[in-house]
């Protein structure tokens, strides 16, 4: 392992620093995508999903100010543990800051974040959440732009840069989700 960060310690900061339950859930949803990512492109599970874990542990801290967004995250992912890849993907999973990605690490994180919220979105349209949850039915909410507006779709396009097509991502990322479905209320 790559990382000297304890799950626990993490989740301990994270819930001292983030009160919104939908803001924690979406950090745990983006580590089971990223697990998800490392172990089908074999690197690091632990410094991936930490990382997935980890990237918007400032959100409240910095009050909404886009310019501080992650610049907080990645010191405190730091103190925690993180090494620099961590913290440069936490950093750099924020294009304010107009940082190139250096590693699939940063360009994993950076499509990673808002498929978490595509997943979610999708699946709460549904009776049963994730579970039944398809591919084809996420692929095709990813083509109805005014179906979570807020989701970049471009940055999920973003997978491609990493080895993976749109459809096997979102697979992947469905998978990912259902593995803690109980957690994230899904």
């Amino acid at each position: 392992m790559n990382t000297k960060v304890n799950r626990k310690e993490a989740l301990n900061s994270i819930q001292a620093n983030v009160q919104d339950k939908n803001m924690l859930r979406h950090m745990l949803a983006t580590e089971a995508i990223m697990r998800a990512l490392a172990k089908k492109l074999g690197q690091d599970k632990d410094e991936w999903g930490l990382t997935g874990l980890l990237h918007d542990i400032d959100v409240e801290l910095v009050e909404g100010d886009p310019k501080s967004h992650s610049k907080l995250g990645a010191d405190i992912a730091r103190e925690l543990g993180a090494n620099e890849k961590m913290a440069h993907a936490i950093l750099r999973h924020n294009e304010i800051h107009g940082i190139p990605p250096e590693t699939k690490l940063d360009l994993a994180l950076f499509c990673a974040d808002p498929l978490s919220g595509l997943i979610t979105a999708s699946a709460l349209v549904r009776p049963n959440k994730l579970n039944g949850l398809s591919t084809k039915s996420v692929v095709k909410h990813f083509h109805e732009k005014r179906f979570a507006a807020g989701v970049n779709r471009e940055q999920m396009l973003g997978c491609q840069k990493i080895g993976l097509e749109l459809e096997e991502f979102i697979s992947l990322g469905i998978k990912a989700m259902k593995g803690i479905a109980s957690e994230l209320g899904l």
